[in-house]
């Protein structure tokens, strides 16, 4: 099927899976904030819990499409293994952008709030980098794992890994560059203020790679390995 998949339904996958992906981050957060009454472990468990499932079903049915990417962070790590070009990978990463603010905006008509918001929520510290570091480390080496080991469980596996990472880790793990710069638009329960962001992508970016890092060690000869489990097949 991917033979046949043409650039522009790639980008469209990538902007459309973006969206949903904050539609469902930013819409969930506004939900659960006005059911918690006031207990942020609620709403944490009701922004938690759709974030995980959405993320199941975008990369289930549009993965087979682009890839299901969703991040520029990803889109860089297979650009960087070289099995997406230069030219693929930023036009993946201007749609994700699009796609990611565009769900912002969906999520904000859904409430009845005003379209156009900064956040003001702080997301600062060390602990808050090194948070989004770990984050992002965690769902890139789950995603080149799992790839390696078995595909199919791919979808399942990214969205159990981004519901533990909600509770693990400080910042509630991003782990996303587009997520975060659209997360700044938002003066809701998922929020950053934009100063934050630069921290944020930069810990998410050096993540990313030691993570490619780490898989080039534990998986040197990953695809012989999977060509003789399917040749076992």
């Amino acid at each position: 099927m991917s033979a046949a998949v043409t650039l522009k339904q790639k980008l469209v996958a990538e902007a459309l899976g973006t969206a949903l992906l904050l539609a469902t981050v930013v819409g969930s957060g506004i939900m659960a904030e006005r059911l918690a009454g006031g207990n942020v472990a609620i709403a944490l468990l009701g922004n938690t819990l759709p974030t995980g499932a959405i993320l199941v079903v975008l990369i289930t049915m549009l993965g087979p499409i682009s890839g299901a990417h969703f991040n520029p962070a990803v889109s860089a790590i297979f650009l960087m293994r070289r099995e997406i070009s230069a030219h693929t990978a930023g036009l993946y990463v201007i749609a994700q952008l699009f796609g990611a603010l565009a769900g912002v905006l969906l999520a904000h008509a859904m409430f009845d709030l005003p379209l156009m918001q900064v956040s003001e929520k702080l997301r600062a510290g060390w602990g808050q980098g090194i948070s989004e570091a770990v984050a992002t480390f965690g769902l890139i080496l789950t995603i080149l794992l799992t790839l390696r080991a078995r595909p199919d469980a791919v979808p399942l596996s990214v969205g159990l890994y981004i519901t533990a990472a909600y509770w693990f880790t400080a910042s509630t793990s991003f782990a996303n560059p587009a997520v975060t710069i659209a997360r700044g638009f938002t003066d809701s329960f998922a929020g950053i203020a934009p100063a934050h962001v630069p921290m944020f992508i930069a810990a998410q970016l050096i993540g990313a790679v030691i993570a490619l890092g780490v898989t080039r060690i534990l998986a040197p000869a990953a695809a012989q390995q999977t060509a003789h489990l399917k040749a076992a097949e």
